[in-house]
């Protein structure tokens, strides 16, 4: 799943646990540019935000340097911070209704406050914020994702179903007019969402999330990583700049990321992806740079996750604003290029769209579902015995 569950502290701290990032040109309002940012998956519909997390977006302009092989992207120093944090839920006078304020601080130190699962959005100058329960975004066929990994082969069925159907994730949408931005509005920007302790002393990364399934389905596999075999590699990842990694462990990445991109390669029978001398995978050092990439001088597209990445890759101009969006079947497209390659035949997971489809209107994602299924139970009774599965 696109970043639920990504990893042992994850599933300890679900409060902190990003499900998904999702970035676009506002579809209503051309020059503004929308951030979503999912938490705490398979949540109830009163769900609340943790007072001890901060959750931040991250926003960069960046610059295309090279391509074909090498594409890859030169991220500038300026940086663009938006820190959402919340207060304690609240009774409302003597009853057990509990209200939760929450604050946004922008660049430059300016703050907004909210309230949690407001209907009628917050506005302030070249803001506008919404935060609270609402339906899981997210679709995926999880048990084919499972069984590919486990037999070798593509495993997605024309019958599946999505495993997060009808389930909720609590959720932070911002719209900012591009020109809040500063320098950045009109060029390629790049973003990642973030969650990290609040309160006193030093902040420490929790998890980040960039493009979508690079932790669980590119990285998460251990078994093809010889050098690496018996590493959780996912915690981590979550503790790293995305902007900016660390020297001390980037060859285990390196690693996992070249053995797994060359497993799905294979799943075909074919060679899409073919690797260097060193045994280096071509998409690695790409994926690396972990961040959603938009292009804000073009409008919004509904189908553009990896289009700008994969035009560098072609050595073509990208055609789209790339980025994220709410409704695009972003498990299909990844498969398409890890498996067949850049202009490969499409490969479907035979889950087409979420429980309810996005709308054009903000905050773009729907009403939370009141009886929201039981996800444990619901995995217990798809995934198919391990023998079967293998």
């Amino acid at each position: 799943m696109a970043d639920h569950f990504s990893g042992p502290r994850a599933i300890a701290d679900p409060a902190s646990d990003i499900c998904d990032v999702y970035a676009f040109p506002s579809p209503e309002r051309p020059g503004n540019l929308v951030l979503v940012l999912n938490v705490l998956p398979a949540s109830a519909p009163t769900a609340l935000f943790s007072d001890a997390i901060t959750h931040r977006f991250r926003v960069r302009p960046i610059t295309s340097v090279s391509e074909g092989a090498a594409a890859a992207f030169n991220v500038e120093e300026d940086e663009y911070v938006f820190d959402f944090t919340f207060d304690a839920p609240q009774k409302v006078g003597g009853t057990d209704t509990l209200v939760q304020a929450g604050t946004c601080q922008a660049p430059g130190g300016r703050k907004v406050s909210f309230q949690v699962g407001n209907e009628v959005p917050t506005e302030a100058e070249g803001l506008k914020i919404f935060a609270g329960s609402r339906l899981d975004p997210f679709f995926i066929d999880f048990v084919g994702v499972i069984a590919t990994e486990a037999t070798g082969k593509l495993a997605f069925r024309s019958d599946a179903s999505n495993v997060l159907e009808g389930l909720n994730a609590l959720s932070i949408v911002l719209e900012i007019d591009a020109a809040v931005l500063g320098p950045a509005a009109g060029s390629l920007v790049a973003i990642v969402g973030e969650t990290l302790t609040s309160g006193g002393g030093r902040p420490v990364r929790l998890e980040r999330m960039g493009r979508p399934e690079i932790k669980n389905v590119i990285m998460s596999p251990k078994k093809f990583d010889t050098v690496n075999s018996d590493l959780e590699i996912r915690d981590l990842i979550n503790e790293e700049d995305a902007f900016s990694l660390r020297p001390d462990y980037a060859s285990t990445y390196r690693a996992r990321l070249n053995a797994n991109l060359a497993f799905y390669d294979g799943l075909d029978g074919k060679t899409a992806w073919p690797l260097d001398e060193q045994g280096a995978h071509p998409l690695t050092e790409l994926l690396l740079a972990d961040f959603l990439v938009v292009d804000l001088s073009k409008p919004f597209s509904e189908d553009g996750c990896f289009e700008i990445e994969t035009a560098l890759l072609a050595g073509r101009p990208h055609t789209t604003c790339g980025g994220r969006s709410l409704n695009d079947d972003i498990v299909d497209t990844l498969y398409t290029l890890l498996v067949g390659g850049i202009d490969g035949e499409r490969i479907s997971d035979g889950v087409d769209q979420p429980t309810q489809l996005a709308t054009d209107a903000f905050p773009y994602l729907n009403a939370p579902n009141p009886t929201p299924p039981d996800l444990g139970a619901r995995l217990a009774a798809q995934m198919p015995p391990r023998e079967e599965a293998a």
